[in-house]
């Protein structure tokens, strides 16, 4: 029978492989770093096998630190104070909401910026013709 850990630190998960993973996750992309360098220190396969897993679950090369993931679901949880759980949940939805407004306005400004780059080099192409032409 499998047991499922219930403490809030590990939140449902229930192998030690989840649990570790999320623990790691909570201290950021340098544990994984030196768990990995240990790793090739003792046991190279375990270094390797830890690249891997970094590379193949895109921690190695994200922007964002692992424990963001993290952080958000501990966002997610709830005090017991129905009011100040109310309020946050209602700010959250607010930021994201901004965020989503602005990631959209920086892809209008991108895409104005190309099509006036575009605009330009058609113009230029024009003004070459029109000469070579002429010539």
């Amino acid at each position: 029978m499998t047991t499922v850990t219930t403490d809030p630190t590990y939140g449902t998960r229930n192998n030690w492989f989840a649990r570790a993973e999320t623990w790691m996750d909570a201290r950021g992309k340098g544990a994984w770093i030196a768990a990995m360098v240990l790793g090739f220190i003792f046991f190279w396969p375990a270094g390797l096998a830890l690249l891997a897993y970094m590379i193949w679950s895109k921690r190695m090369f994200s922007s964002k630190s692992c424990s963001m993931k993290s952080n958000r679901m501990m966002m997610s949880r709830s005090t017991g104070n129905k009011a100040f759980d109310a309020y946050k949940a209602d700010t959250l939805r607010r930021l994201e909401e901004e965020q989503s407004n602005f990631e959209a306005f920086l892809e209008r400004l991108r895409e104005a910026k190309d099509k006036a780059e575009f605009d330009q080099f058609m113009n230029e192409r024009a003004t070459r013709d029109d000469s070579a032409t002429s010539a």
